[in-house]
């Protein structure tokens, strides 16, 4: 399993819709956060080492209705 962690930026008011939807339609979430800053939200997924990141961005989370943009972040190694 890779681990990816995903900022996302929301359209006004549609941050805690954006982060019920992700909760209850993608079952490779394994927590969600409001943040402060640029963006409304940061998740993180667990994905299947042979599962597109990509694919699974674009096709899965960009796609989810309130999310005006995202940032991808690969993670390599979980310290602790």
């Amino acid at each position: 399993m890779k681990p990816i962690f995903v900022q996302f930026k929301c359209k006004p008011g549609m941050a805690y819709r954006v982060a019920d939807s992700l909760i209850q339609d993608v079952e490779e979430i394994s927590e969600v956060f409001s943040t402060s800053g640029h963006y409304d939200l940061i998740a993180k997924f667990y994905l299947d080492d042979d599962q597109d990141i990509g694919h699974f961005v674009t096709e899965r989370l960009q796609v989810t209705e309130g999310v005006a943009d995202t940032f991808t972040l690969v993670a390599f190694k979980a310290f602790g």
